[in-house]
Order: structure tokens, then sequence, then C-alpha cells
């Protein structure tokens, strides 16, 4: 999805993507990444993820990029904060206390930007992106971050049925991204019950990703 197709979507409010409460295996294997209160914890594409208020709950500092500033906006709004908003030259970056969300294309971003990063949390980013831009964005997520380790959901199934996004990612693919720099190991695989994107059957994964 190119960024003013996601624009379109927040503004036309066809946000199906989004869910009601956080990911239950956000929830369920958050501890793999052995981190302590006060981590900063980076969500690439976050829009308003319910994600961001658990990981809050849970003393983490979330640092955040996305490329609408509308969801950004109804994502401070919905946590009750007002942020601080300032102007940059490749967007702007709205802060509050433990959160900060830069609004713009994430692959204006840099290492200086984020400052120092303890995890990634990728939830709807890498399978937001058509396969020529996925290896521009693990590169890019391994220099921002200096290698920080990753709880990552994927999808598989059947790609002809239907056009991502949400992109169907195999295993192949996630270790020719990241084998060169992370133990890459499948934590979870399940079924979704309603399939996905027209498929009948379809897999989300959760990837750990270590040095």
């Amino acid at each position: 999805m190119n960024i003013e197709s996601w624009k379109q979507a927040w503004e036309t409010n066809n946000i199906g993507f989004h869910k009601s409460k956080p990911h239950p295996q956000l929830v369920k294997y958050f501890g793999e990444l052995n981190l302590i209160p006060g981590s900063r914890v980076f969500l690439p594409l976050c829009g308003k993820t319910l994600d961001i208020a658990w990981l809050l709950a849970q003393g983490m500092q979330v640092v955040g990029s996305e490329a609408s500033q509308l969801a950004v906006e109804q994502l401070f709004q919905e946590l009750g904060l007002e942020p601080s908003i300032m102007e940059r030259s490749n967007g702007s970056c709205f802060s509050a206390e433990n959160v900060t969300v830069y609004v713009g294309d994430i692959f204006e971003l840099s290492e200086d930007d984020l400052g120092e990063i303890d995890a990634i949390y990728d939830r709807a980013a890498l399978v937001a992106l058509p396969i020529e831009h996925r290896k521009l964005y693990t590169k890019l997520l391994v220099d921002i971050s200096r290698a920080a380790p990753q709880l990552l959901i994927t999808f598989e199934y059947d790609q002809n049925l239907k056009t991502g996004p949400p992109f169907s990612i195999d295993s192949g693919e996630i270790y020719s991204h990241y084998n060169n720099t992370y133990v890459c190991t499948l934590v979870d695989s399940y079924m979704l019950p309603a399939g996905l994107k027209g498929s009948r059957v379809a897999t989300e994964n959760l990837w750990l990703l270590k040095k």
C-alpha cells in the first residue's frame, strides 16, 4: 500500500485492519523480549493501535512511525494525551509522556531520529508492504534500531485468491530478510477462523527475532 492510499484509508475510515483490543499474541508473548520497565519499543506503521496503550500499561516507552497524521491525532485523543507537535523537514513529531510518534515516510527515518530502541513490535508493517519494498524496509529496521530484537506477526495464505495488503509472507522470506542478523524463531502459528482476504485457509505466525 502506498502512502497516499494509506492516508485515504484513514480519511474515509476504511480501517477494518484496526482492532478493538490489544493483539492477544502480544499479550501472551511480550515477555519473550525480556524487557524492563522504561524500555523503548518501536512500532512501525503503528496507526492508532490499542497495542500502544497496552505497552504503556506495562511500563514501556513507545516510539511509533505512521504516515497518516489523522491516525496519530486519533491515537493521542484516545489515549487522553495532549501531544506537543514539532515540525520536521520530513514530517512532524507528536510526543507526550512516554509516547513519541513520527508522522511521515518511514523510509526517511534515521537512527538519530529514533534514539535508542530496545525492541521492535511489527504487527502490521512488513505485511502491509509490497515485495519490492520489503527488503528495503527490513534493512532499515535493522539499521535504525541497531538490530534490536523483534516480535513480528505475519500471515500465510494463497496470494492467488486475493492480492494484499496484508501480503502473504512465508518462512523462507523471513529468513532471507533477517537470517544474517537474527536467530529467527517461529514462536506460534495458528489458523485464522475466518480466513483472510478471500482465502478460506490462512495462518497467522508470530516470530521472535534475536541477535
